[in-house]
């Protein structure tokens, strides 16, 4: 597999290696020498599969005690996915890193814990999988809202469909204790 390192400290967009012929194809989705020797060396204790339709925006989510890491794909369908660097202390506090992941590219993207997470949907359906390091507790789930002008993130999408609960989601500087 094709490791490749991003602006941000720990996140990792993944290339698998994928073995195609006229029956299709095959990949290892993960391997945990090869995760292990790419420095992704926590335990993974929960597997999440999310469906959603075109323009769906999910996010940006994070756990505020027991934080997750995770390694998400797209089985079926195109998403741009984005982590978010929220750990006040760190040089890169502000910053994102987006990739299109999708079932034609097989990326994944490894996402360490404390970063806030989210993806939007660019096709007509997406298949969605996260492998977590910790178990999701509703009551310690925090969020940032998605079009923070300071984050600034190029959503390819304008108006998407939001849980209520995203769209109350604070700014950063609301979630760092900054005002605004």
């Amino acid at each position: 597999m094709k490791v490749i390192e991003t602006a941000l400290p720990g996140v990792l967009i993944i290339e698998p290696k994928v073995f195609g012929d006229a029956r299709g194809f095959f990949l290892e989705s993960f391997h945990i020498e090869r995760y292990r020797d790419a420095g992704i060396d926590l335990p993974f204790v929960q597997d999440n599969h999310s469906r959603s339709p075109r323009g769906v925006l999910r996010g940006l989510h994070f756990q505020r005690t027991r934080p997750q890491g995770k390694l998400v794909s797209v089985s079926r369908g195109v998403v741009y996915d984005v982590a978010v660097d929220i750990n006040p202390e760190s040089p890169t506090c502000g910053q994102f890193v987006g990739v299109e992941l999708s079932d034609d590219n097989h990326r994944q993207l490894w996402i360490p814990p404390g970063y806030a997470h989210g993806f939007c949907v660019l096709s007509d359906v997406a298949d969605f999988q996260y492998k977590c390091t910790d178990l999701y507790f509703p009551a310690d789930e925090g969020g940032l809202i998605w079009n923070d002008p300071d984050v600034n993130i190029p959503w390819p999408l304008t108006d998407p469909l939001l849980s209520e609960k995203d769209k109350l989601n604070p700014s950063l500087r609301e979630l760092l204790g900054k005002g605004n």
